[in-house]
C-alpha cells in the first residue's frame, strides 16, 4: 500500500484569496481521501470495480451537491467550495470525481434548477447523501458531439408517457437508484424525465473493456416501452439548452478536478527528482529535470488562477458557457501534458502503480473527450471570438 505524501503546490500563494470556509471544505475533503480511497483506489483500478462503500463518506464531506440549499439537504456552499471539492477527489482518482460531479451537475443540478418542488424534495436530500445515486442520459451510440440529433423520444398515453431509445458511455449507470434522460416529445421538443430502477423495459448493462477511468462504473440506459408518470418530467426548462445548463456546471467541476490530477502529478514528480540520484547527484539537478518542473508549475499556476477566477465569475452568475469551456480544455491539456513530463521523470517506476501518474494519464484521455471533446471546446472558443460557427459543414451534392 503506497502512503498518500501529498501535498498541493501554490506557487502564487493561492490560498490567500481562499476563505477560511473554502481551506475548511478543502481540507476535510484531503483528509478523508487519503484515509478512506488512496489506500484502495490502485487495486479497484486494476480490478475495474467501483469502491460502493465510500458513497455515504462522499455525502458526508459535501461532494454530493455542495451547491445545493440547505432546504433541500444540501451544504449551501458556494462555487468555489464545488472546485475544490472535485478537486481533491480527482487528484486522487478522475473516477471518483466522474461519480460525485456526475451526481451533483448532472442529476442533482437539473432536478434543482428545473425540477418541481415535489421532485426537488422526494429526491434532492437521498442524493445528497448517497442514499440514492443517479446517472445522465444525454450521448446516444450515434450522437455524442451531436446531442440534438438524439433518437430516444417519449408519447403521450394519458397519465404517463412511453420512453423508448438507448444512452450510451453513462458513467454510474448500472448501479444508479434513478436516471435524469433527455428524450424528444412528438413534436421534436428535448425534456428530461426522471426514470426510476425497477420501471418496466428498463435496464442498465454494465460496459466492460475500458482501459481508462476503470475504478468507476459505465454502462448503457436502455428504454423499452417504458411508462413515465407524467410526475417525472422536469417541467423547469426544456430544449437542447437544459441539458447544456447542466453540461455547463459539469465541466466546470471538471475544470478543477483535471488541475488536481495535474498537481498530483506535479507534486511525485518534484518529490522523486529530489529522492532519486543518478552519477551521485539527485536527478533534480540537471537541466532538463528542472526545465519540466518548471513548466509544470508555471502550467498549473496559470490554471489556478483561470479556475480561481472562473469561480468567481460563476459565484456572481456571471459565468458564460464560452467561458467554462475555455477552462475545461485548457486544464485539461495541460493536466495530459503534465502527467506524461511526470511519468518520464520517473523513468519505469512511472508506469507502475507505485505513484498514481500512469493512472491519471489513462484517466485523462478520458476526461479529454467527455462533456464534450477537446476539439468541440476550440471550436466553442472560436465561435464565441468569430461569431461564426464551425461545427457541420454541408455535405457536397453529388
Amino acid at each position: 500500500m503506497r502512503t498518500d505524501l501529498y501535498t498541493h503546490p501554490d506557487y502564487y500563494d493561492m490560498d490567500d484569496l481562499l476563505s477560511e470556509e473554502h481551506k475548511m471544505v478543502r481540507d476535510a475533503a484531503r483528509a478523508w481521501v487519503k484515509k478512506e480511497v488512496s489506500p484502495i483506489i490502485d487495486e479497484h483500478y486494476e480490478n475495474a470495480t467501483f469502491p460502493h462503500h465510500i458513497l455515504p463518506g462522499l455525502g458526508e464531506i459535501g461532494a454530493f451537491g455542495p451547491y445545493i440549499p440547505t432546504e433541500y439537504g444540501g451544504p449551501g456552499l458556494d462555487q468555489i467550495s464545488y472546485g475544490l471539492i472535485m478537486q481533491e477527489l480527482e487528484r486522487c482518482d478522475s473516477g471518483l470525481r466522474s461519480t460525485a460531479s456526475v451526481q451533483s451537475s448532472l442529476v442533482m443540478y437539473p432536478i434543482w434548477k428545473y425540477g418541481s418542488e415535489e421532485q426537488k424534495q422526494k429526491y434532492l436530500p437521498k442524493l445528497g447523501t448517497g442514499e440514492m445515486i443517479g446517472c445522465f442520459g444525454l450521448t446516444e451510440p450515434d450522437h455524442g458531439s451531436n446531442p440534438g440529433g438524439m433518437l430516444s423520444n417519449f408519447k403521450d398515453a394519458g397519465d404517463h408517457v412511453v420512453l423508448n431509445g438507448a444512452k450510451m458511455w453513462i458513467s454510474n449507470a448500472p448501479f444508479a437508484d434513478i436516471a435524469v434522460v433527455w428524450a424528444k416529445d412528438e413534436s421534436g421538443r428535448i425534456h428530461g424525465l426522471i426514470v426510476e430502477r425497477g420501471m418496466e423495459g428498463f435496464s442498465t448493462p454494465e460496459m466492460h473493456g475500458k482501459l481508462s477511468l476503470r475504478a468507476s462504473t459505465t454502462g448503457e440506459l436502455i428504454f423499452v416501452d417504458v411508462k413515465v408518470p407524467k410526475a417525472n418530467i422536469l417541467p423547469g426548462k426544456s430544449g437542447l439548452g437544459a441539458p447544456l445548463g447542466c453540461l455547463d456546471s459539469a465541466r466546470f467541476g471538471i475544470a478543477w478536478g483535471a488541475l488536481g490530477a495535474a498537481m498530483d502529478c506535479y507534486d511525485q514528480a518534484l518529490r522523486y527528482s529530489k529522492e532519486r540520484t543518478q552519477f551521485g547527484v539527485p536527478i533534480g539537478g540537471f537541466q532538463l529535470i528542472q526545465k519540466k518542473l518548471a513548466e509544470m508549475i508555471t502550467e498549473i499556476t496559470k490554471a489556478q488562477l483561470l479556475t480561481f477566477r472562473l469561480g468567481q465569475l460563476r459565484n456572481e452568475g456571471r459565468a458564460t458557457s464560452a467561458q467554462i469551456s475555455m477552462a475545461k480544455r485548457n486544464n485539461v491539456e495541460i493536466a495530459l501534458n503534465i502527467a506524461r513530463e511526470a511519468r518520464q521523470i520517473h523513468g519505469a517506476m512511472g508506469i507502475t502503480s507505485e505513484y498514481s501518474i500512469m493512472r491519471h494519464m489513462a484517466n485523462l484521455e478520458s476526461v479529454l473527450t467527455y462533456e464534450g471533446t477537446h476539439d468541440i471546446h476550440l471550436l466553442i472558443t472560436g465561435m464565441d471570438v468569430t461569431g461564426i460557427p464551425a461545427f457541420t459543414r454541408e455535405m457536397p451534392s453529388k
